[in-house]
């Protein structure tokens, strides 16, 4: 299975509810960065293998948690051996966690002929996380809520896309506690921002990006500015920190201009994790 990474066009927090999430309105956007996991049955219980050093495999990985819910949920008898080759930049505002977990559940769901419909899945996927159930439907929507209630979108429009991260990892949990959800000066147009990808209008969509984490993110960590800025430099027509950070996009309207930018933000040593590539 192929787990695909997002982008956010546009993030805002409305508020925060009494149980102390944060609610939220943000347009995602699957990107064709991606994860890959393969799944093979075996006798008794979950493992989870990764090339990635910075990974658990026990129950603190989301993988193995997606599985543990699917077998509990649909009384899965026998085991799964899980395996990720991990490509999406980790604690990055790409829900790299959250994919996998969706990937694992659509795994089991056809591993173990389980019929269950992607709404049957979402509606599981967010006992894990609120991101869970948009990985499992991806393309291009409007969420709402915690992230859970979502509309599908038309596609966005073609353009290519310069990915971009730090050598530097944030905390989601980090970035909404220090956030003043009340305090907020300016938010993003998230109406205009669906009305623009309803009219495939690319310039009405680079006219409203806008993420309010950025307030707390990039005032942690300065960097994040500095790549936006130069990826503008480099031709970018517009660019944004992507959910909680430190990942920063920016737009191109020409693979040659993302590409060229793509080697100056490499030759500055800008970003540990760089990639070329398009909306999906």
């Amino acid at each position: 299975m192929k787990a695909y990474a997002k982008i956010n066009l546009g993030l805002d927090v409305i508020g925060k509810l009494e149980n102390g999430y944060h609610e939220v309105r943000m347009v995602m956007q699957t990107v064709g960065i991606y994860d890959e996991l393969s799944f093979e049955k075996t006798e008794s219980g979950i493992t989870v293998t990764t090339d990635s050093g910075e990974l658990p495999t026990n129950e603190d990985n989301l993988i193995y948690q997606a599985a543990k819910l699917m077998m509990e949920t649909y009384g899965i008898q026998g085991g799964i051996r899980i395996h990720l080759t991990k490509n999406i930049p980790i604690a990055a505002g790409m829900a790299g966690g959250s994919t996998d977990a969706a990937a694992t559940m659509k795994g089991m769901n056809r591993l173990y002929d389980l019929d269950c419909t992607l709404k049957e899945l979402m509606e599981l996927g967010v006992k894990i996380g609120a991101d869970v159930p948009y990985c499992i439907m991806g393309g291009t929507a409007l969420a709402e809520g915690i992230g859970e209630k979502l509309t599908a979108l038309p596609a966005a429009p073609d353009c290519y896309l310069l990915v971009a991260k730090p050598d530097i990892n944030v905390s989601t949990k980090y970035v909404y506690n220090h956030l003043d959800a009340e305090g907020i000066a300016e938010h993003p147009d998230i109406d205009g921002m669906v009305q623009a990808i309803e009219k495939g209008s690319l310039q009405g969509i680079l006219n409203r990006l806008g993420n309010v984490l950025e307030t707390v993110t990039v005032k942690a960590y300065p960097v994040i500015d500095t790549i936006k800025n130069r990826m503008k430099e480099l031709g970018a027509v517009g660019s944004l920190m992507s959910g909680s950070g430190p990942t920063v996009f920016g737009i191109f309207l020409e693979e040659a201009k993302a590409q060229e930018a793509y080697e100056k933000i490499k030759e500055e040593q800008l970003a540990k994790q760089i990639f070329v590539t398009k909306v999906c």
